[in-house]
């Protein structure tokens, strides 16, 4: 059985959070025998916007900055999201820890597959979106805000998307983290945004579907079907010396700069 790292940080700052996640690919890159599942939550509330947004016609920098609401870029594609009151995850490894899927699509159906695992686990009845389509809804389709659209591989309930995931790969790795929203803050993230998203009124949380784990009772779940769906075993160790090294270059000189969060500047 593979053995990987769970890495559990609790809950950070954006720009920690996304130097992290990014700290462990290009660590990944060099010891490419160590795959990672981290876990992890935001503190405080935080907006992250997707690699190729364009922030300041998205958001309301303005109002974001009058009510202490942090904005951070993700290294990662897709759509603005409003982090707070969930657990989040990201998960490093390469194409081969996959098995024979390593194409974009195949990549997205393994790795979530814990993800459904997981809402199973409570009794919902999750599936993927694109099996599970009986309108025929357009996926893919791209939105200013997570929530507002789905992906064939976003997870759905009672035909309504719960959490969002993005992916980035890179030459023999790839990073793909997301969201398992405990309450639905959607409405307090759209505040934020210069146009509405209509669509995110069909997203849906925990709290919603009757259930209100405790965020280290639904780490547990987590990492329960995580292990059963990867055939893996998780062996808890924190970051390494170099990976938090790299991490805080990366938080000082990339994700705390408006260049990079507000025009995508490295």
């Amino acid at each position: 059985m593979c053995k990987w790292r769970l890495i559990d940080t609790g809950p950070l700052e954006g720009p920690a959070n996304m130097a992290l996640d990014e700290a462990l690919l290009n660590c990944f890159q060099n010891d490419p025998t160590r795959p990672v599942l981290r876990l992890y939550g935001w503190t405080p509330a935080t907006l992250s916007v997707g690699r190729y947004q364009n922030a300041a016609v998205a958001l309301d920098l303005g109002l974001c900055q009058d009510e202490g609401v942090p904005v951070v870029r993700r290294m990662t594609g897709g759509g603005i999201i409003y982090h707070t009151a969930e657990v989040t995850y990201s998960v490093v490894c390469a194409p081969e820890h996959l098995g024979d899927r390593t194409g974009v699509k195949d990549g997205f159906r393994k790795l979530c597959g814990f993800l459904l695992g997981t809402y199973q686990r409570l009794g919902l009845d999750a599936r993927f979106a694109v099996d599970c389509n009986p309108g025929e809804e357009r996926l893919g389709e791209r939105t200013s805000f997570c929530f507002a659209g789905k992906e064939e591989f976003d997870v759905v309930v009672r035909d309504r998307k719960i959490g969002g995931n993005a992916q980035r790969r890179l030459s023999g790795a790839i990073l793909q983290h997301g969201s398992i929203p405990l309450e639905n803050r959607v409405q307090q993230g759209m505040r934020y945004l210069k146009e509405p998203a209509p669509g995110a009124a069909r997203s849906v949380s925990l709290a919603e579907l009757g259930h209100t784990p405790e965020p280290d009772q639904l780490k547990r779940l987590l990492v329960e079907s995580f292990q059963e769906r990867m055939g893996v075993e998780l062996l808890p160790e924190p970051p390494t010396e170099q990976e938090l090294v790299t991490a805080g270059k990366l938080e000082q000189h990339k994700y705390r700069c408006p260049s990079w969060t507000i025009e995508g500047r490295s």
